[in-house]
């Protein structure tokens, strides 16, 4: 299975969905890109990735017009921005999903505060990641 996940930025939600979605199955492709790349990985996500022993540390954020013309099996949108303005792909899609969540970086106040949301958006998105993951792996066998 091939699969692309998009979101603005590619520096936290979507990047976190990749590191779940490799970790679940090695042999799955997974691939992470924004359609507007961030600089670098957002020092949160990774941190609070770590906690739960998923690396990030070494991800950077891409464009998504790196992938247009490669064939996926999954296109999945993890926030409205990439969902409204997913660009056309040339290459063949099997599926296209929204799975949507909060944008943790866009939490204001303690660190402490911030750092929950991150943690919870994380855990929203192993939760929902894993039932995607099920499912999709029952039809497959």
């Amino acid at each position: 299975m091939k699969v692309l996940i998009l979101c603005t930025g590619n520096s936290c939600r979507s990047q976190m969905a990749h590191g779940f979605l490799q970790a679940f199955d090695k042999d799955i492709q997974v691939f992470s890109a924004g359609t507007k790349p961030a600089a670098q990985v957002n020092p949160r996500a990774v941190e609070v990735m770590q906690e739960v022993g998923i690396d990030l540390s070494l991800h950077t954020p891409k464009s998504v017009e790196l992938y247009l013309g490669e064939t996926w099996d999954y296109v999945i949108t993890v926030c409205g921005g990439a969902n409204e303005t997913c660009p056309t792909f040339t290459g063949k899609v099997g599926r296209r999903l929204h799975i949507g969540f909060d944008d943790p970086s866009d939490a204001q106040g303690t660190e402490a505060f911030i750092l929950g949301e991150f943690r919870r958006v994380r855990e929203e998105i192993r939760n929902r990641f894993w039932e995607f993951y099920t499912l999709e792996m029952r039809k497959c066998n």
